[in-house]
């Protein structure tokens, strides 16, 4: 097969962007992952998996992990992470004229006001049953001629407390509508806006790539990897993490209880190019439709990124380095916050409007990451041994050579053969 006909290269399947939208419209808030992980991703591991792989499930949170080889803890783990808590909204309180006051948690409040939204309640007469309210949008200053010239020019902003869902409540008791509704303090709101095609090729825009789009790359590995035939030496745990987006408090528990040799963060990364108002910044140009994003610094190993980037190199997958300072800021950390010992790193794919409605990637970018990881944990499974591999590798910079510079001084015995060869030989 040509380069240029590898799935990287081509249109995502629609069958697999359909799977892609499954997993990213899954109402699965920080908490309450289950949606995602049980209610779409369990079903399709079992529709791929071999009888012999297992779905580790946990009592604390909604994380799951597939295991190639329970059991084999003398094999080499490689644990491969997408998170599935999603950024949400909260009831903070309800007013007596209606308006359902909310924290923004990780939103801008300027991105979220006229959207549509989804309001998860549990109903109080029965716990653990949820239900769901839709047709409110989120607001702040209500029509433009009720807000101070200030905010009408742009040099005022919004402030978070001044936040609401507004359920077009009217008539008498306003504040007990809202509250018989069984709507109560900390219920969940989410943006309600499935992906979409874009209008460029290749791209597509909606709310909650993150990290959706990594749930679904280590979903799509582990179909890849079960069609293939498996891994012989390496035991691969195909992790569906919680928590991430309150301090990554869900990943390094899975990290501790099955304690990998080797863990990949899969996450959602910035297009630096199209960043607007950054310019003086200097970041690295991290672009969409450039191929997947490696993570260089922090805790990234060099030796895993090194089998990585060959991989990359040897099947002519797009890739682009990330620099990433002193945290990763994706599950990548997991190993070293979980005290494990552990070669570790993350991938990604640029997209624009990071936390917002309109998240937009490019499917290239994705299938990029799918297959680089599928070709590297086949790269790690042909090692003679993985884990003497990472033991005894590890870069030495004292064993450095040094590069020639051009018009550097030459030695003394180089200087006189020229001046003979001159001699015998003059222009």
């Amino acid at each position: 097969m040509s380069d240029v006909n590898q799935p990287w290269t081509q249109p995502m399947p629609e069958s697999q962007f359909a799977l892609m939208r499954r997993i990213l419209d899954a109402p699965s808030p920080v908490g309450l992952e289950g949606a995602m992980t049980y209610g779409v991703l369990k079903p399709h591991f079992e529709s791929f998996a071999p009888k012999e792989w297992q779905l580790h499930q946990f009592k604390g949170h909604a994380g799951v992990v597939l295991d190639t080889h329970p059991g084999r803890d003398d094999l080499f783990k490689v644990m491969i992470i997408g998170h599935a808590d999603k950024i949400r909204m909260q009831v903070r309180s309800i007013g007596d004229d209606g308006k359902i006051w909310i924290n923004t948690d990780s939103f801008l409040p300027t991105v979220l006001i006229g959207h549509e939204v989804k309001l998860f309640s549990e109903d109080p007469a029965k716990p653990g049953s949820y239900r769901i309210i839709q047709g409110g949008t989120v607001e702040a200053l209500g029509a433009i001629h009720f807000s101070d010239p200030a905010q009408r020019d742009g040099s005022k902003g919004i402030k978070k407390e001044q936040i609401y869902l507004d359920l077009q409540i009217h008539g008498e008791d306003k504040k007990q509508q809202v509250e018989n509704l069984g709507v109560r303090p900390g219920d969940t709101i989410l943006l309600d806006r499935p992906i979409r095609p874009g209008f460029s090729p290749d791209t597509f825009y909606g709310a909650y790539l993150d990290n959706g789009l990594g749930c679904f790359v280590t979903a799509e590995v582990a179909r890849l990897i079960a069609e293939a035939g498996g891994t012989e030496q390496v035991r691969v745990l195909f992790a569906i993490a919680s928590y991430e987006e309150i301090g990554r408090f869900g990943s390094r528990v899975l990290a501790g209880e099955l304690e990998p040799d080797v863990v990949i963060g899969v996450d959602v990364n910035h297009d630096y190019v199209a960043a607007p108002g950054i310019g003086d910044r200097r970041m690295q140009p991290l672009e969409m439709g450039k191929g997947f994003t490696l993570s260089v610094g922090s805790i990234a190993s060099e030796q895993l990124n090194r089998i990585i980037e060959s991989t990359a190199r040897e099947h002519a997958i797009p890739l682009q380095r990330d620099i990433v300072g002193v945290d990763t800021g994706t599950d990548g950390m997991a190993g070293v916050l979980a005290a494990v010992d552990c070669a570790a790193t993350s991938i990604g794919f640029p997209i624009r409007n990071m936390h917002t409605i309109s998240e937009s990637g490019n499917t290239q970018d994705v299938l990029a990451a799918i297959h680089v990881l599928t070709r590297s944990l086949q790269a790690l499974d042909a090692l003679p041994d993985p884990h003497r591999e990472f033991l005894d590798n590890h870069p030495r910079l004292d064993e450095a050579s040094a590069l020639a510079h051009q018009g550097a001084a030459k030695p003394e015995e180089e200087k006189a053969e020229e001046g003979r060869h001159q001699q015998k030989h003059p222009s």
